[in-house]
């Protein structure tokens, strides 16, 4: 067996990302040998990426990347947000992203797709940076929009870092007119976005299983006030009119000027512009939205950590 160097222990630490222990542990499994060395440390680090793979991963961040009339969003999850001011983990997720934009949006295509840095799939990463960083990891979900002609504009609200944070906006707007005035418009109905979380970008499409629901709602409501069944059906079509104003976007108070609607305020941007502008599309991703919290005793988990 070959002596193992400090040197040797350097190196592998340099091109795996793995502890000192588990480095010098590869090499003396493997008679020194770097790449079998490197190797051995994949195996470990997949096992150890499946044993943490039960746990919840609630945490994380969102990550932003923009191209030429296209942009995408992705949300990769951590266990805890100590792991989120990670740098090594900041870098994954920001290139994760970066890959994305390169695929059709949808997580099995960005799973599968090369991760530049790695060489190896972006699944494959993930489970090396799992057995790297010590915590489960998630690629839960993802969101591409693109035009023809215009911009995808981009709001990333309480940025950690360039593209990173907890809640990430894409819009798409659909134009001829001056790039820069359309991303200055695009931003703030972004923020917009962000504040009120719309459910569409027009009433006509807003999910019909969400609005078949309220409606059922307000029918119950009117049937129980003991009007006549024609002015019950007003008072449903009243009601389903303003539910539709509330959550779709472009009849939304416009939260920078409430004065105006979402619409009228990219009506009005059309003057900077210089040609219309038609808001095609909007993807929002929060950290963390629909995941359920495992709660822990917190003592247990501490006493489980300390004995490896």
């Amino acid at each position: 067996m070959s002596t193992i160097t400090a040197a040797m222990v350097k190196e592998l630490r340099e091109k795996s990302g793995a502890g000192m222990m588990d480095c010098k542990k590869a090499l003396a499994e493997t008679g020194g040998d770097m790449e079998a060395a490197i190797d051995w440390l994949r195996a470990k680090g997949i096992s150890k990426a499946d044993k943490k793979s039960g746990r919840t991963a609630a945490e994380g961040l969102i990550g932003i990347a923009a191209g030429d009339a296209e942009a995408v969003v992705v949300e990769v999850n951590s266990e805890t947000d100590f792991v989120a001011r990670n740098d090594a983990f900041q870098q994954l997720v920001s290139g994760i992203a970066e890959v994305a934009l390169g695929t059709d949006g949808s997580v099995d295509a960005i799973a599968a797709a090369t991760y530049p840095k790695s060489g190896k799939s972006v699944a494959d990463t993930i489970k090396d940076a799992i057995g790297t960083i010590g915590e489960n990891m998630t690629l839960r979900r993802a969101t591409k929009l693109s035009v023809g002609s215009g911009v995808v504009a981009t709001y990333m609200h309480n940025a950690v870092g360039d593209g990173l944070g907890k809640l990430g906006v894409l819009v798409a707007l659909e134009s001829t007119g001056d790039k820069d005035a359309l991303n200055a418009i695009g931003r703030q109905v972004a923020m917009h976005v962000a504040a009120t979380n719309p459910l569409a970008v027009r009433p006509e499409e807003v999910d019909a299983e969400i609005a078949d629901r309220e409606r059922s709602v307000f029918l119950e409501q009117a049937k129980e006030s003991g009007k006549p069944a024609a002015i019950a059906e007003k008072m449903v079509e009243g009601r389903m009119r303003k539910f539709f104003q509330e959550v779709a976007l472009l009849s939304q108070q416009f939260v920078i000027n409430p004065d105006l609607t979402v619409e009228q305020a990219v009506k009005e941007a059309e003057k900077d512009a210089g040609a219309p502008i038609k808001v095609v599309a909007i993807a929002r991703l929060a950290l963390g939205e629909g995941v359920e919290k495992e709660e822990s005793d917190f003592a247990a988990e501490v006493a489980a950590t300390a004995k490896g």
